[in-house]
């Protein structure tokens, strides 16, 4: 216990002083972004469970490198948006035995269960789930209320005719928590999942506030419960602290901790739904490393926080380079497996790609691109 909490300390401290060192820099250091990154997947972060003590901890994490980078505050309260969930119940369930192996090129896991091997019992740990609104918390017990945050800052907008214009960069920031142990490990830490992302945001968030202002107003949200369902993004949009109609682009980081062979390897992204809106071919006009997604039937366009906001019509996307690799949502995503040159480069990626989203022409959708238009009325 004392070795963990002196080592994270020591990571706090190395955070700071690498913050200060950037402020006047220009592009993500690699250096700031394993100190960020090694802090939040670290195991006195306890996974950043959604309303458990080690989300919370990493929410006055960010919230501190936000004021560090001298962002000013995006929430209702301060840099935080209070979310209020609730605590279910653990249950058990009956599973088959199986055994996995992992592809030693794909790195993709495969799993089938053993024949004639008893069912295994598991226990599902409680979970968290959303409450619609702060009035709605009476309507559970006491002991299972829980409140968890998005953090948010901001940029405002130095043009006169565009400061109205929101560009939003986010990522989640939580992951599992403490779950069944795999190999002796119960914590899930999440250092691809989304840790790399959050890092990310940080990091275009010290980029522009060191360059010139932007000139659309940018905010850069840290969101939570993703894993529950995207908690965090439904309850940011049914309660904006911005009004919605001024959003004109969302770019969301989205694991960005390992190459992708498939988006050209180190350094190269993909960005999700890249057919649907001009944004994929205006950023890569600017020498942006992006390619559209290789790996369409995966959905991933429709898997994280972006889709909330395209389902209101915001030109909404995800960079990532996601490989599906093994360690996906198992205790295995550890900051270890990270490739740090690889994720500076596509930081600095992000970078400049907001820069073009919040000083160039606003992203549109294509012709049957928009999921709004057709969603169901």
């Amino acid at each position: 216990m004392g070795y963990r909490t002196a080592l994270f300390s020591l990571a706090v401290a190395a955070c700071a002083g690498s913050s200060a060192r950037t402020a006047t820099g220009v592009d993500p250091d690699r250096g700031t972004v394993e100190r960020l990154l090694r802090t939040l997947a670290h195991d006195s972060m306890e996974g950043r469970g959604t309303g458990m003590p080690g989300g919370e901890r990493a929410a006055r994490f960010l919230i501190a490198e936000m004021k560090r980078i001298g962002l000013e505050p995006g929430g209702e309260s301060g840099y935080s948006q209070m979310v209020p969930v609730y605590l279910r119940s653990a249950t058990t369930r009956q599973a088959p035995a199986v055994a996995c192996t992992v592809d030693s090129i794909t790195k993709s896991r495969s799993c089938r269960a053993i024949p004639g091997a008893a069912p295994v019992t598991q226990q599902v740990p409680a979970r968290v789930a959303a409450l619609p609104s702060f009035k709605d918390v009476d309507t559970v017990p006491a002991d299972r209320r829980r409140f968890t945050r998005n953090v948010i800052g901001m940029i405002t907008g130095s043009d006169p005719a565009l400061k109205h214009q929101v560009v939003i960069v986010l990522s989640h920031y939580d992951h599992l928590g403490i779950g069944r142990p795999e190999n002796g490990d119960s914590i899930y830490n999440g250092a691809d999942d989304d840790a790399s992302g959050t890092v990310a945001v940080l990091e275009v968030a010290r980029h522009l506030k060191a360059g010139p202002k932007p000139k659309r107003t940018v905010l850069f949200a840290a969101m939570t419960g993703e894993e529950m369902g995207l908690v965090g993004t439904r309850y940011f949009l049914a309660h904006p602290t911005i009004p919605l109609e001024r959003f004109v682009a969302g770019l969301e980081v989205e694991m960005i901790g390992r190459p992708d062979s498939l988006a050209g390897g180190a350094g190269k992204a993909w960005l999700t739904g890249y057919e649907r809106s001009t944004m994929g071919d205006m950023l890569k006009q600017f020498g942006i490393a992006i390619v559209p997604d290789p790996r369409p039937a995966q959905h991933f366009f429709m898997r994280s926080d972006n889709y909330g906001f395209a389902m209101r019509g915001i030109v909404a996307q995800t960079l990532s380079t996601f490989n599906l690799h093994a360690d996906y949502h198992h205790a295995g995503d550890e900051a270890d497996k990270v490739d740090f040159d690889h994720m500076t480069a596509v930081t600095r990626s992000a970078a400049a790609a907001v820069r073009q989203l919040a000083d160039g022409p606003k992203p549109e959708w294509h012709p049957g691109g928009n999921p709004a238009a057709s969603a169901p009325r």
